[in-house]
C-alpha cells in the first residue's frame, strides 16, 4: 500500500478535514473522525498506510 501523510486542518463535529502534505498538493479530504486516532487536534500530523491513520512520529 502506498504511504500518505496528511495534516488535520479542521475539525467539525463528527469528521475533520485533512490536507495531504507529502505530494505538494494539499489536497483535501473529510474523513469520519472514529477512522482517527482519538487524539487529534487542529495541526495533528497523520500516516495512512495499510488502510488506517496513525500520528506521525
Amino acid at each position: 500500500m502506498e504511504r500518505m501523510e496528511y495534516k488535520v486542518k479542521k475539525i467539525d463535529g463528527d469528521y475533520a478535514v485533512l490536507a495531504r502534505t507529502d505530494d505538494g498538493s494539499n489536497d483535501e479530504i473529510l474523513v469520519a473522525r472514529a477512522l482517527l486516532p482519538d487524539c487529534i487536534d487542529e495541526g495533528t500530523e497523520l500516516v495512512y498506510e495499510f488502510l488506517s491513520y496513525s500520528i506521525k512520529e
